[in-house]
C-alpha cells in the first residue's frame, strides 16, 4: 500500500476507537459486527477503510449518533482534538439530549413520585409487605 493511499484512509473500528466513541478497539469492533454501527447507510465490517466525507450512523446505549468524518488520525489523542476528527449532525444531537432528558425523567418518577422514602415510610413499607399490622 502506498503512503498516500495509507494517509487518506483508515479501518474504521480504529477510527471509532481514536475518535473516542469506544474505549477500547475491541468494543468497537464488537458494535460493528452487531450491526449499530453504518457507513454511507451501509452495514460494514470492522475493516471497512474510511475517508474523510464518510456519514457514520452509531447507536451507543440505545442513543443515536450520526457524525461525518473530517478527518484521520491513527492515534488516541485527547479528548479535545477527537472532537475534531468529525461534525455531528445536529437535529441527531438534539433528539439523543432529548432522549436522555426524556430517560432522566421517568426515572425519577417511576421510582419515588411523592419524592424519595423517609426511614419511616420504608418501615410501615416493610410492615405492609411482611403482612404486619
Amino acid at each position: 500500500m502506498s503512503a498516500s493511499v495509507k494517509d487518506n484512509s483508515m479501518r474504521l473500528d480504529k477510527w471509532l476507537w481514536a475518535a473516542r466513541f469506544f474505549k477500547t478497539r475491541a468494543l468497537a469492533q464488537r458494535h460493528i459486527e452487531l450491526g449499530r454501527v453504518q457507513v454511507n447507510g451501509a452495514k460494514v465490517k470492522n475493516s471497512k477503510t474510511i475517508v474523510p466525507g464518510d456519514v457514520i450512523d452509531l447507536v451507543l446505549n440505545s442513543l443515536p449518533y450520526k457524525i461525518t468524518v473530517l478527518k484521520l488520525n491513527h492515534m488516541r489523542r485527547p479528548a479535545v482534538e477527537a472532537q475534531q476528527l468529525y461534525q455531528e449532525d445536529a437535529a441527531v444531537a438534539a433528539e439523543r439530549a432529548r432522549q436522555k432528558e426524556l430517560d432522566k425523567a421517568s426515572r425519577i418518577t417511576a421510582a419515588y413520585p411523592d419524592g424519595r422514602p423517609t426511614k419511616r415510610d420504608r418501615r410501615e413499607l416493610d410492615k405492609v409487605k411482611r403482612g404486619w399490622e
